[in-house]
């Protein structure tokens, strides 16, 4: 169940027994490597301000399950999660802990006879409470990849293709042009394509499968095709990239959606997305960032934004990550901003060990105190009179903070639902 099967068959099988809500609903369709959540919140709020019924389908959840499954930014109500279970559970739809045959594929990597994993589920799930909510749109964000994840099973009227960097590289691939080519794979036949990504290496994989598709290409800088100020309350430079590729989807798709302009920018101005440099500022001037700068480029970004938007003083750093990460690398990244580092577990099975980290922080040659802490909980009660905290390393680990800081607008923690266990990698 908790498991990453890289493959359509168990999806598309899933959803013609919950039949085919798919069908019965419009899709935005969004890969790549950072920034998909942040372009999900933008496209999702300028069509809910066109007044639009506008599903969002993201993943991993900060705290509660029912983050993943949106209409009109309201989680999917507790009943509705019950119900469907039920629903599907009956139609034969329900993921199990054991694979029956995980070694029978067939020739595109799919396991034959496989069970479904929760993604996989939930994915189907998401689609049909979708369809009975009657969604105008849904944006869709893909889990991991693109060409083998279950959010492929959709034909959307554009797919958008944020950026590529390293993260995922031993399911992914390797280099940059591998990993490129799983994110590409949401590219359809003739649906027009929209990406921010500008590398040449990535970009030449991102052309060339769009030209094969016959999928008209957009490609996207930080200037915007409207003529608009870029104004959204996400902090960082990359949010005017992350702005400027909702914007040209949006203009892409004005001829079956269109948007009048006030609506875009009130849609820019009220975006909301949790745990991506969300600044949360104390009634006495304490401030508290929350970022889950999961990979090197996530990091540098974060690195970016700390010494453009907070250059006045150096931070705690609190930080955890998982480790099948690049962690050694955001260490020397994010070691020279810090007055003080912490290092805790992320609540995971997955997790570095802290002291490795506080090792890995040392090994860059900082003189900065490092400590190691044995849960997140004590590092918060050590750097409660710090004027400012950084929590970073792991969206994980900044759902567990938004949690114990009861900042999460969801009451029942189930970050352990975002669990899954390392693939086997079908190609």
């Amino acid at each position: 169940m908790f498991g990453a099967n890289f493959g359509l068959e168990n999806t598309r099988k899933l959803a013609a027994l919950a039949g085919n809500p798919q069908e019965k609903l419009r899709f935005i369709h969004v890969a790549g490597t950072n920034g998909k959540g942040s372009t999900c919140a933008m496209l999702e709020s300028i069509y809910r301000a066109a007044g639009l019924r506008v599903g969002l389908f993201t993943s991993p959840h900060l705290v509660s399950f029912r983050e993943r499954i949106q209409v009109n930014r309201q989680l999917i109500p507790e009943n509705d999660v019950a119900r469907l279970v039920g629903e599907l559970r009956r139609t034969g739809v329900a993921p199990v802990s054991v694979q029956k045959n995980p070694e029978s594929k067939t020739e595109d990597g799919d396991r034959r006879d496989a069970c479904p994993t929760l993604f996989e589920f939930a994915t189907v799930m998401a689609l049909k409470f979708f369809a009975e909510q009657k969604c105008d749109l849904v944006i869709w964000e893909t889990g991991l990849g693109g060409r083998l994840d279950a959010t492929n099973i959709v034909t959307p009227l554009a797919s958008v293709i944020t950026n590529i960097a390293f993260d995922h590289e031993q399911w992914l691939g390797d280099t940059l042009g591998k990993i490129a080519a799983e994110k590409a794979g949401i590219i359809k036949p003739g649906v027009p394509t929209v990406t921010s990504e500008t590398q040449t290496e990535t970009l030449a994989v991102i052309e060339k499968v769009a030209n094969g598709q016959k999928s008209p290409l957009t490609k996207v800088g930080k200037s915007p095709t409207f003529n608009l100020q870029l104004a959204t309350p996400l902090i960082g430079e990359h949010q005017k990239t992350n702005a400027a590729l909702a914007l040209a989807t949006v203009e892409v798709l004005y001829k079956q959606i269109p948007v009048p302009e006030e609506k875009i920018r009130a849609g820019l101005a009220s975006v909301n997305w949790p745990g991506r440099l969300q600044l949360v500022e104390k009634p006495n001037g304490r401030k508290i960032l929350l970022d889950g700068a999961h990979n090197v480029a996530g990091a540098e970004t974060l690195r970016a934004a700390l010494e453009k938007n907070f250059a006045g003083g150096k931070p705690v750093l609190i930080f955890g990550a998982l480790a099948d990460k690049n962690w050694p690398s955001i260490c020397r990244l994010l070691a020279p901003l810090a007055a003080k580092i912490f290092t805790v577990p992320v609540s995971s099975e997955r997790t570095a060990d802290p002291r490795s980290l506080a090792e890995a922080f040392h090994f860059t040659g900082s003189a900065v105190e490092t400590t190691a802490f044995e849960n997140l909980a004590d590092a918060l009660e050590a750097s409660k009179d710090a004027p400012f905290v950084v929590i970073s390393g792991s969206l994980y680990l900044v759902g567990e903070a938004l949690e114990l800081m009861g900042l999460s607008p969801a009451a029942a923690g189930e970050r352990g639902l975002n669990e899954w266990s390392s693939p086997s990698v079908l190609r």
